[in-house]
């Protein structure tokens, strides 16, 4: 564990001395829980305890102080965990001190056929009762990579779900008439929004909220600008913060600074008529992953800033939106440190920062000045 005070670093036993150890670091680091599965997602209750999904597909319960109280609660879904394929996203009802409703994504099928699904429970004392799915991506696809899966509530009280392009599905990413590579707006039981953009569109598919996405695993919503802010997956390079419109198109794979895997163009045209162009882009890739709108009085320089996890960085890059969004500055990396593979940032109802790591033997820290 590493530890600043004053100006000071030292590290605990446990962690091998990199050489940011050094730095004049303005954060104390504590390991609140280990041994997770791939940790995935975090939410926080009212009373301070905490839900951590585990990609496998077990859903933790710790206390506040992060000792297990729950190893899994019973009652999720089965998943189909391989590869990138398992439990995502965790998020509360906004509603949820009167109605306990808890809400995840998941992959679901088979290697042959699998979806992104949402599920809709009621959290009880060591178990989800009443579990329902009430959305699947269709049609189903092969393979376990790109499901995006994270969740965020509007204003409104419609959610938006990101889904991704299957990998070998990304032209499908353009085809209104399917669920891949889009995000989609529900209504809390799982209908459709009669004031989504497509909902009279042909045969557009009703949910969809955008479309031409790779793979989104990064989204919130800015209260205090009133925007929902989104984060996917380049291949080579192109990796893309949004800001995200009902009915837009955000190119992909028409239009992006990445580069296949074979190192062959994807497309010729970095942007195109009629496709949004991202507010920041990544190239080479950070492969970014959880992403949280710091709020806190803790860190008070970071207030109004973007915190994205990137897993090939093993840091968190630090990102400030001008207030109309047409702009970006990725300030700094942090929490580099560690030398691990970030998953999830949240902000915690006390300002710290949470962070989960990907590892079979993943972490959840906490950061406080």
């Amino acid at each position: 564990m590493l530890v600043a005070v004053g100006g000071l670093a030292t590290v605990l036993p446990g962690i091998s001395q990199p050489a940011q150890a050094q730095a004049d670091l303005p954060y104390h680091i504590e390991t609140l829980a280990d041994d997770l599965a791939h940790p995935w997602s975090l939410a926080f209750l009212p009373d301070g305890r905490m839900l951590v999904t585990e990609r496998p597909g077990r859903l933790r319960l710790l206390s506040n102080e992060g000792e297990t109280l729950v190893e899994s609660l019973g009652g999720v879904p089965e998943v189909f965990a391989a590869g990138q394929a398992g439990l995502f996203d965790v998020a509360l009802s906004p509603q949820f001190e009167d109605d306990r409703q808890v809400y995840l994504s998941y992959a679901c099928g088979t290697a042959q056929a699998n979806h992104t699904c949402l599920a809709r429970a009621t959290l009880a004392e060591n178990s989800l009762e009443n579990v329902s799915e009430i959305f699947r991506a269709q049609p189903a696809k092969q393979g376990a990579a790109h499901f995006g899966g994270r969740i965020a509530w509007l204003p409104d009280g419609t959610l938006i779900l990101t889904l991704g392009d299957g990998f070998d599905y990304r032209e499908e990413a353009q085809n209104l008439g399917n669920h891949i590579g889009s995000l989609v707006r529900l209504n809390p039981d799982g209908s459709v929004p009669q004031d989504n953009p497509f909902v009279y569109y042909g045969e557009a598919r009703p949910e969809i909220y955008s479309l031409g996405h790779r793979n989104v695993q990064g989204l919130v919503f800015d209260n205090q600008q009133q925007r929902l802010i989104a984060h996917e997956h380049g291949p080579r390079g192109g990796d893309e913060i949004n800001i995200i419109e009902a009915g837009a198109n955000y190119g992909w794979p028409i239009a992006t600074g990445g580069l296949d895997y074979t190192g062959a163009r994807v497309t010729p045209f970095e942007d195109y008529p009629g496709t949004e162009p991202p507010t920041l882009e990544w190239t080479p890739s950070i492969a970014p992953s959880g992403m949280a709108l710091y709020s806190g009085e803790l860190f008070p320089e970071w207030q109004g800033d973007l915190l994205v996890g990137a897993l090939v960085n093993k840091e968190v890059r630090r990102v400030r939106l001008s207030d109309d969004g047409s702009s970006a500055k990725d300030v700094e990396g942090l929490f580099g440190e560690l030398e691990e593979r970030i998953r999830d940032v949240c902000q915690g109802p006390e300002g710290a920062i949470y962070l989960l790591t990907d590892s079979p033997q993943g972490r959840l820290l906490k950061v406080i000045p």
